[in-house]
């Protein structure tokens, strides 16, 4: 530049594009979130005030990831939610075991909230006039799928309000690289303007049949095959808990049953409750609970019979951090949201490294990789609605779906080569929820938000993520294997099919 030109453009007037962003706007609000209360515990322990030591902190976030997972969640949430609005239509949602609607819902819920506690405060005992503030319409500012905004102006009363925002589906998403224990996007849920709780880490739901995976791996680590056959039958199980006699009988999703002997890998493909709990009984309720605590479920389980079907509470973040073992070779890697935290000058303070431990043998993490195959290739695998997406060039990819049993949470987890993702979708209360299978297993709430996301992954050249397959164990595996599956038509690649066979028969690889 001239000086000229220097003095010319120092003469004109500054001008600025002044925009305070809060923590509303920009990407991954849920995670940074999540980022803020772990540092808030670091800093006290490492002797930094986060607010004012100005401290440069670097994630593990991929923003591109993030962008195409935000774009999956909102894009399979909007027409799920239609899709529960017109499954209830003018019928209120929040229903018992029978479908009974549960009377006053609404107005029990809202005495939990800390709206009504200030309301307490405010006219203490005084019913009649606590429940004319809960019944007096005002204008407000509510969420809402209609329009791109995600937002609108209404007249409601707080119960109304309250009423209009149970009816909402919700949803959680976490990806990370399995290798580095690198978590590289986390949503959630739909909107962190008007729900902030987080349902990635914060909280805990019923994982279903995404639980399942942790009884066939103690299994496999103990002696059993994928190729090993238990009966489908309907079976009961006598058991003593807290000195007290008890039996459990379980049921298939479809409430029948074959009778005939089924492999192991069929039965995990097709998510078969009985053979699931026969193989339970079998290898001992208390060793599931070992091996997924093994795994990095930190949440409390319980050891009972059914187990295996997912009764107990965990979270999105345990369950991805778990899966993640199978194709890291046998090892748990701790997800990591951070890499490193500098001071103000730029000064490295603090390295974040991956914390692994070896919890499985590697042939053991092989088998299971070709178990969490099952769901797309075995006849029946609850995964296959995946084929709808553009993910089969060459690709290889493990899923297993989950269901409660009333359809209030609906699970997905898959693992590719390079990532591990699960997804959890449902209502703010359980007691909210699809009437149905048809609508509300696992497959129709939360596969889909995996398949639009891979499919951006994929496309998406410049984030280097490849279809392909899972990498072959670099240990001599002990046994022939010689595990013979009916692969659907619906597989594209037969390349690929012959090439899975091919390994399943070899002495060593």
């Amino acid at each position: 530049m001239s000086k000229a030109e220097a003095d010319s453009l120092s003469k004109l007037p500054l001008t600025l594009q002044y925009k305070v962003e809060n923590h509303y706007d920009g990407p991954a609000t849920y995670f940074r979130g999540a980022v803020a209360d772990y540092l808030k515990e670091w800093c006290t322990q490492n002797g930094y005030d986060l607010y004012r030591d100005g401290l440069k902190v670097y994630t593990t976030i991929d923003s591109r990831l993030q962008q195409h997972a935000e774009n999956a969640m909102e894009k399979h949430m909007r027409v799920l939610q239609r899709r529960f609005d017109s499954h209830w239509k003018d019928k209120n949602p929040w229903v018992d075991e029978k479908n009974r609607e549960i009377p006053g819902f609404i107005e029990s819920t809202i005495k939990r909230t800390a709206y009504y506690k200030r309301l307490k405060e405010k006219h203490g005992n005084d019913t009649e006039a606590i429940n004319r503030e809960l019944n007096t319409p005002r204008e407000m500012m509510v969420f809402t799928w209609d329009n791109p905004a995600l937002e609108k102006k209404v007249t409601m009363s707080p119960l109304d309000s309250l009423r209009y925002y149970k009816r909402f589906l919700h949803g959680g998403m976490m990806t990370m690289d399995p290798f580095s224990g690198e978590i590289k996007a986390w949503v959630g849920g739909i909107n962190f303007k008007y729900f902030k709780y987080d349902h990635v880490k914060q909280a805990r739901r019923q994982p279903g049949s995404t639980f399942k995976p942790f009884v066939y791996v103690a299994a496999i680590d103990n002696g059993y095959s994928p190729c090993d056959k238990i009966v489908d039958r309907r079976i009961t199980i006598n058991y003593v808990e807290n000195g007290e006699k008890k039996d459990w009988s379980p049921t298939n999703a479809d409430w029948t049953y074959t009778g005939a002997p089924m492999t192991l890998r069929r039965a995990m493909g097709k998510s078969v409750n009985s053979v699931t709990a026969q193989l339970t009984e079998l290898i001992g309720w208390e060793t599931v609970v070992k091996y997924a605590k093994r795994l990095g479920i930190s949440s409390p389980l319980q050891a009972v019979p059914s187990i295996g079907l997912g009764p107990s509470d965990v979270s999105v973040y345990e369950m991805v951090g778990a899966y993640s073992t199978f194709p890291n070779h046998g090892f748990y890697t701790t997800p990591r949201f951070i890499t490193r935290i500098e001071d103000r000058n730029g000064n490295l303070i603090h390295q974040f490294v991956p914390k692994q431990k070896k919890v499985l043998s590697e042939e053991t993490a092989f088998l299971m990789m070709h178990m969490l195959k099952g769901g797309m290739e075995e006849p029946g695998g609850t995964s296959q609605a995946l084929w709808e997406y553009d993910l089969w060039k060459g690709n290889e990819i493990g899923g297993k779906t989950g269901t409660t049993s009333n359809h209030s949470d609906g699970w997905f987890m898959g693992v590719t080569k390079d990532l591990v993702t699960g997804v959890w979708v449902g209502a703010e209360d359980r007691s909210i929820h699809f009437r149905t299978s048809a609508l509300g297993e696992g497959s129709k709430t939360a596969l889909p938000v995996f398949g639009l996301f891979m499919e951006q992954v994929y496309k998406d050249k410049d984030l280097g993520y490849t279809q392909g397959r899972f990498p072959a164990p670099t240990v001599k595996i002990s046994k022939k294997y010689n595990c013979t599956t009916v692969l659907p038509k619906a597989v594209p690649d037969s390349t690929a099919i012959d090439a899975e066979l091919e390994i399943l028969n070899l002495d060593a690889i």
